[in-house]
């Protein structure tokens, strides 16, 4: 019995720099620069200003993920904190909207390659660089490829590298072409006449490269001491993501101030041969094809394990959704649907396609908080002295995360904000069915 019980928990064996590097290879640092154009653009070429507003919802976010990874010890999400801590059906409502995230982002990382690429072979049709992206990556995961461990730290060296030269290169251009009056050092954070609106509308497309800092919560049951690790990993994972997307732009403002690009879904790309030549154009080109092959890689084979656990807890049909192929023995339906959803990315652009994941994002975001809030209040008398959070940390700080999400969701623009809002009546809809009008609970998913 006592075999049993000990055979049903991961093995605790990363250390708070493996979870740190886990965390940091799924955000992929390098995709600042996949992004840049289109958020200078939203946001009035206050890109370094929007990313410094996201990060603060991130930051406090993060705190409020770390209390719940400190109070459930288990592989958690938005979706088993709602569910834990308010009931079934709200935890349903997140984990759909979660759903929008892992269905979409896959889409989204191919769109940005595929746009890069067209700029380096503009001979080449875009949709013909998507195709390929879906093919190959789809057929990877369905015979069951994986990344090892090595080869994200590998991957994440090139990356910081290529970040690290981008923004030398960067700062050396734009001070020798300031010449004897200097640069305007405050000028990418200090824009009078720019509304702040527009910078709110930046904000909530910067936070696309922040998604990612809280998939280390899943790993709470293989960390050492995950009740002191697991928060100062979300934390610091949250900060040092942050730190390194400000940093980017920042220097990209000054050594291209203004949004003026020949495309702006690809402006890096532009930008990069500006400072650097052909050469680094080369290199940052061939850096940032690997980090998002390699994150496309991830995230669709995360589509295909989040559905295989809804069709094998029978919350969507098992015959698809639970079906495992017999030799390879992955999920080779989800992965071939996630594949063709992917090629939604034929019709859209990279500013509505990240709004519209960030939809899903910032109602969990907004959930945990919630729950942190929710807990506090409900504890603050019955929890041992040790265990309680306090009014700082337990009520103002999740409330102000919260409101800056739900700020950052206003934000978003009126065609993600309709398909998301849709999406959610979707689910609404799917979740009367499943519980017969809400009779029942609906089926936890094992994920």
């Amino acid at each position: 019995m006592e075999d049993a019980k000990e055979q049903s928990h991961l093995k605790r064996t990363l250390g708070l720099p493996s979870v740190l590097l886990f965390g940091l290879a799924y955000m992929a640092p390098l995709i600042v620069y996949g992004t840049y154009g289109v958020l200078a653009k939203a946001s009035h070429d206050t890109a370094a200003l929007a990313y410094l507003l996201a990060l603060v919802a991130i930051a406090f976010t993060a705190l409020s993920y770390g209390k719940l990874a400190r109070r459930y010890p288990v592989a958690g999400s938005a979706y088993t904190y709602t569910r834990q801590t308010f009931n079934a059906q709200l935890g349903f409502m997140i984990g759909w909207a979660t759903l929008l995230d892992y269905f979409f982002l896959p889409m989204v990382i191919w769109l940005i390659g595929a746009a890069y690429l067209n700029s380096a072979f503009p001979h080449v049709p875009t949709w013909i660089w998507i195709v390929a992206f879906i093919v190959l990556t789809s057929a990877l995961n369905i015979v069951g490829i994986e990344l090892a461990a090595r080869f994200n730290i590998v991957l994440m060296v090139v990356q910081l590298a290529i970040v690290a030269l981008f923004v030398a290169l960067c700062w050396h251009y734009a001070t020798a072409a300031a010449g004897p009056g200097g640069i305007a050092m405050a000028e990418p954070f200090f824009k009078p006449h720019v509304p702040f609106a527009a910078t709110m509308a930046g904000a909530a497309i910067a936070a696309y490269s922040y998604l990612g800092f809280d998939a280390v919560s899943t790993l709470t049951e293989e960390t050492i001491d995950p009740k002191k690790n697991m928060p100062r990993a979300i934390l610091w994972i949250a900060l040092i993501g942050g730190a390194i997307f400000v940093l980017a732009a920042y220097t990209m403002q000054l050594a291209h101030p203004g949004v003026e690009f020949k495309d702006a879904d690809s402006a890096a790309f532009e930008v990069a041969k500006m400072i650097g030549g052909d050469i680094f154009v080369s290199v940052f080109l061939a850096g940032l094809i690997l980090a998002q092959f390699a994150s496309g890689i991830s995230a669709q084979a995360s589509v295909g394990r989040l559905l295989y656990a809804m069709g094998r807890d029978q919350i969507l049909p098992r015959r698809i959704f639970g079906f495992a192929h017999p030799k390879f023995k992955t999920p080779a339906i989800n992965i071939a649907i996630a594949g063709i959803v992917g090629l939604v990315a034929l019709k859209l652009d990279v500013a509505t396609s990240t709004s519209f994941i960030n939809f899903g994002a910032f109602l969990a975001f907004t959930a945990v908080n919630l729950c942190v809030i929710r807990l506090h209040l409900a504890s603050r008398q019955d929890a041992p002295k040790g265990e309680r959070m306090g009014i700082v940390g337990g009520l103002i700080f999740p409330l102000i995360g919260a409101v800056s999400d739900i700020w950052l969701l206003a934000s978003l623009e009126k065609t993600a904000l309709v398909l998301g809002a849709i999406w959610f009546v979707m689910g609404l809809a799917y979740l009367c069915w499943i519980t017969r009008l809400f009779q029942q609970a609906p089926p936890e998913v094992a994920i």
